[in-house]
């Protein structure tokens, strides 16, 4: 098993200098706030990134970040099965942001803030539900199944630590990253 070196805010603040920071959230929730000087490789995107993310732990110390901590222990997680040492934010940005830290925002008028991955999953769940229990209710009772398979689906996704649902979000064209942009991040990773 893989032992996850685990930074707090507080110490992440002190060392952001000597740290290269990644931040593998989809791209419009690195537009509505980042860490400073992250790099946005969204978690999907981790294998296509390998080489470079390998070649700046070989140069120094790397930091994983998310929303909450949950995704970028996922993928310090992926990076160990395949040799590279990284290190997670406890609390993610979220823990980052409500210690006071700052949050750099991208000021280009294209920048749509897009919500965060959580607050998609819920979104989407709660209105699976009611559609299940609605339906169930006019339409057939067997549309109840609808609103069990999700409440089975949220209790795997606790137990596991891992969402299928947001795996399927971050497919959608607002969560999907240009290829350019994350072309340009990955030249960005390799010149550091």
């Amino acid at each position: 098993m893989t032992t996850l070196t685990t930074l707090a805010p507080h110490q992440a603040k002190e060392r952001l200098h000597e740290l290269t920071v990644i931040d593998v959230r989809t791209p419009g929730e690195y537009a509505g706030g980042h860490i400073p000087g992250a790099l946005n490789i969204p978690l999907d995107q981790l294998d296509r990134a390998l080489p470079e993310i390998r070649g700046a732990a070989e140069r120094g110390e790397v930091l994983v970040v998310c929303a909450s901590g949950a995704r970028s222990e996922n993928a310090c997680r992926k990076l160990a099965e395949q040799g590279v040492h990284t290190a997670t934010l406890a609390g993610g940005t979220g823990a980052w942001a409500a210690q006071g830290q700052e949050l750099d925002r991208p000021v280009a008028c294209d920048v749509k803030a897009v919500w965060s991955m959580d607050r998609q999953v819920r979104l989407t769940a709660g209105s699976l539900v009611l559609l299940g229990l609605a339906l169930g209710e006019f339409v057939h009772p067997a549309f109840r199944l609808l609103s069990a398979g999700v409440a089975g689906g949220l209790v795997f996704s606790a137990v596991s630590n891992t969402c299928g649902m947001a795996a399927l979000l971050a497919k959608l064209p607002h969560n999907r990253p240009a290829k350019a942009d994350l072309d340009a991040t990955l030249a960005r990773l390799r010149g550091l």
